[in-house]
């Protein structure tokens, strides 16, 4: 049986489409007007980063990775929205200790002996990331041969950070998976006491350096972040917020 279906009827299943997939991504729950609220200190004249991270170069960088913010429900799509920028907001903080509104000040990691120092919003450190995030964002072996695009174009700068938070490397599940509730812990993992919750995601980043250690205050600022960011959705941050327990994954 054949189906004649008009230019005018196409056009206006595809607006449709278009216009459904505008309203689930990244921008319909983080605006540019809470993006200025959130990261307002970003452009502050005391910021290294001043002028770098603009809400055009996010949703750019968060429109290349489809299921970044527009996975589960409305609650779970904010809590993401939530964790991303907590996580971020803490690895390029300027503001002042326990205000947590400073984030997004650094592009550039303060100590830069090495080559591939921390550069960007995930602060990307390592030749290996570097390679492994150019391969993932498309542009090859271009970060390791120039690993200052990282803190100099600020759509690859957000690329590289979604990227990483997107991921799944080695025995880590991907920041993505944990914090819209599709990670189930390994035998491996509830043997360490590293279980579902925000908790995780830092050990995921950090956790050879703040996790497993008791509480300290690398951890409380990540946790800050987040509970300031949930606040402004208007979400529940969920349990399990800290990694003081929670034996680092290069441990297994």
């Amino acid at each position: 049986m054949k189906f004649n279906v008009s230019p005018v009827a196409l056009s206006c299943l595809f607006f449709l489409f278009l216009t459904e997939t505008l309203a689930q991504n990244a921008g319909s729950i983080v605006t540019r007007e809470l993006f200025e609220q959130m990261l307002s200190f970003r452009n502050n004249d005391v910021c290294p980063g001043k002028g770098f991270y603009t809400y055009d170069a996010f949703i750019a960088a968060a429109n290349s990775f489809p299921a970044f913010g527009t996975t589960g429900d409305d609650t779970a799509r904010k809590k993401e929205m939530a964790a991303f920028f907590g996580q971020t907001s803490h690895e390029t903080n300027g503001g002042a200790a326990g205000t947590f509104t400073g984030g997004y000040c650094f592009v550039r990691q303060i100590d830069q002996s090495e080559r591939y120092y921390g550069r960007g919003p995930i602060q990307l450190t390592h030749q290996s990331n570097y390679e492994r995030a150019g391969q993932g964002i498309g542009v090859g072996q271009d970060l390791v041969n120039n690993p200052d695009l990282v803190a100099t174009d600020p759509i690859i700068s957000f690329k590289t950070a979604i990227w990483f938070w997107m991921t799944a490397q080695d025995n880590k599940p991907s920041c993505h998976v944990v914090i819209t509730g599709q990670w189930t812990p390994s035998p491996a993992d509830t043997a360490a006491n590293r279980v579902p919750g925000y908790g995780v995601i830092t050990n995921i980043i950090n956790g050879r350096f703040e996790c497993g250690m008791g509480q300290n205050d690398a951890v409380e600022s990540r946790i800050g972040f987040y509970r300031r960011y949930c606040g402004m959705l208007n979400v529940p941050t969920g349990e399990n917020l800290d990694c003081y327990n929670q034996r680092n994954f290069a441990q297994g």
